[in-house]
């Protein structure tokens, strides 16, 4: 009788994350089952996806409260749907607001269901006391940073340091990119998000912040990264904007290739930064999001930095432009001086290498959480 696992992600992030576990499980083990709450990455490995992610994408805590009836239902209808399926093992990844209130559903319905978490929230940021709550459901978490560690074994909750895939060394083919871009051109890699609301915000300001590189400079061609649901929008925008040596790129493959390939990255605060960080690209990072939810933000955070590398180092490595500070012209500004000042760029690089040095585990990250699943299915 086949095993079967439940993946249960909340966002983009969080499915390209289990896509790549899940690929080296299939590998380790074929004879398992899946369900899913995934998008195109998981769909990309034949799993079938009981709704669309974007039915629970959500960002924001007014977003939250604005949609509130319709996200518990969602969570209800989620959990009841898992119930029904049975599975061994519940794997849960990212986005705590939503995968950790159906675990906990789960868990109290049918506790023989395996939960297993990956990405852990960020308590080290805030809302420390979750990790209390966390125990009575979840029973195993997986770690993306070894420092996260501490806080849950002080309550004896099962962890194991995973490491970050997205500091795994990947072979990629190479890709001729000259039908693209002119390849006299240095490539500025520019990453507005994944979801509408950060799009609809960065976009416009990254849009201006081409222009007015523009006058100055004229060797670079710039390239959006995009996801494959929001290519339209934003291309769409582009051409409405009458801009050249622009373009939106969403082919992982293809857009890997181009960052590997980049004098310079700008991108919206996540987990993208490591990836770029990783392939020795320097880089700042960039967001914005209204002012109440960022009241919020501000009021419950303990930490000093949006950046993981600037949080680990407790310094600025990664320049940040936050909030009032993420304006066309202070990105421009500051992309001036790291053109001008190549010193920057190379110091930039020395210190986020010596802190990665720090985050890396021994042994592939994906191939680590397939492990664990499959130790957890208990033939």
């Amino acid at each position: 009788m086949k095993k079967k696992i439940f993946i249960l992600t909340g966002e983009p992030s969080g499915d390209k994350l289990a896509a790549k576990a899940i690929a080296k499980l299939k590998k380790l083990n074929p004879n398992i089952d899946y369900l899913s709450v995934g998008g195109e990455y998981l769909n990309s490995l034949s799993i079938k996806s009981i709704y669309n992610l974007s039915e629970i994408t959500y960002l924001g805590f007014t977003n939250v409260l604005l949609n509130l009836f319709k996200i518990r239902k969602k969570i209800n209808e989620t959990a009841s749907r898992i119930v029904e399926y049975n599975p061994d093992i519940l794997f849960s990844i990212d986005s705590p607001d939503f995968t950790l209130r159906v675990a906990k559903i789960v868990k109290k319905n049918k506790p023989s269901i395996k939960t297993i978490h990956y990405v852990a929230p960020q308590v080290w940021v805030w809302r420390e006391g979750r990790v209390k709550n966390i125990k009575k459901f979840i029973d195993h978490i997986l770690l993306l940073f070894n420092f996260e560690k501490k806080y849950f074994d002080k309550e004896d909750i099962k962890s194991t340091f995973v490491g970050h895939p997205l500091l795994e060394k990947e072979s990629q083919n190479s890709i001729d990119l000259t039908n693209l871009l002119n390849e006299k051109n240095k490539i500025i890699s520019l990453f507005p998000g994944s979801r509408l609301s950060e799009i609809n915000i960065l976009l416009p300001i990254l849009i201006d912040f081409i222009k007015l590189s523009k006058k100055k400079y004229s060797n670079f061609s710039y390239v959006i990264h995009s996801t494959k649901k929001m290519k339209k929008r934003i291309s769409d925008a582009l051409i409405k904007s009458s801009l050249k040596n622009c373009e939106v790129i969403s082919d992982e493959n293809i857009k890997r290739n181009i960052l590997s390939k980049s004098y310079f990255a700008i991108a919206k605060s996540g987990t993208v930064s490591l990836e770029i960080c990783n392939l020795k690209i320097p880089s700042f990072i960039i967001y914005k999001m209204n002012f109440i939810n960022y009241l919020i933000v501000k009021m419950l955070s303990k930490v000093k930095y949006a950046n993981i590398i600037n949080i680990i180092s407790n310094s600025d490595v990664i320049p940040e432009l936050l909030q009032s500070n993420c304006t066309s012209q202070k990105i421009y500004n500051l992309f001036e001086s790291f053109v001008e000042n190549p010193n920057l760029r190379e110091k930039q690089i020395t210190h986020f290498q010596d802190v990665l040095k720090e985050m890396n585990s021994k042994k592939d990250t994906s191939e680590n959480v397939a492990l664990i699943l499959n130790n957890n299915l208990n033939y």
